[in-house]
């Protein structure tokens, strides 16, 4: 099992802000975001600081505030937040056990999908958009969707 100890604070920076950026690059993604798919975000982690014993290293990186990065567009998010998460695979690919990689990559989705069921768009509960941005973070993640 991996945890905080085994990466460097450079590494550990980009895998504690790549979960938070699959969701801002799915709140962008609708030219914005409302205070519900913010909440959602916030929510996600809170939620899983209370499911702790599943993995360390989801426990080490909820136990901190998530690190949510700032974009200047919905198009500088997808481009930089999809390096960002396929960057942050690839690393614990390398360091960490598989379970502890699909653990992550779940995470980082859950977020993704609850920031885009958050607040009704285009009468859906998640936009075309919002599904879009979530396929292309679920291609970078190299996962499938929940």
């Amino acid at each position: 099992m991996a945890a905080k100890a085994d990466f460097t604070e450079e590494e550990w920076e980009l895998l504690r802000e790549a979960p938070a950026t699959a969701g801002m690059i799915v709140l962008l993604s609708s030219g914005g975001g409302s205070f519900r798919e913010t909440w959602a975000l916030a929510k996600t982690f809170a939620e899983a600081r209370q499911q702790h014993g599943a993995s360390q290293l989801l426990d080490e990186l909820v136990d901190e505030k998530p690190d949510v990065p700032r974009f200047g567009s919905a198009e500088e998010a997808e481009q930089e937040g999809l390096d960002r998460l396929g960057r942050a695979v690839a690393l614990l690919e390398q360091k960490a056990t598989p379970d502890d990689v699909e653990g992550y990559k779940r995470f980082a989705l859950e977020v993704a999908e609850r920031v885009g069921a958050a607040h009704k768009e285009e009468g859906d509960a998640v936009s075309g958009r919002e599904r879009e941005a979530i396929a292309k973070i679920t291609t970078a993640l190299g996962t499938s969707p929940a």
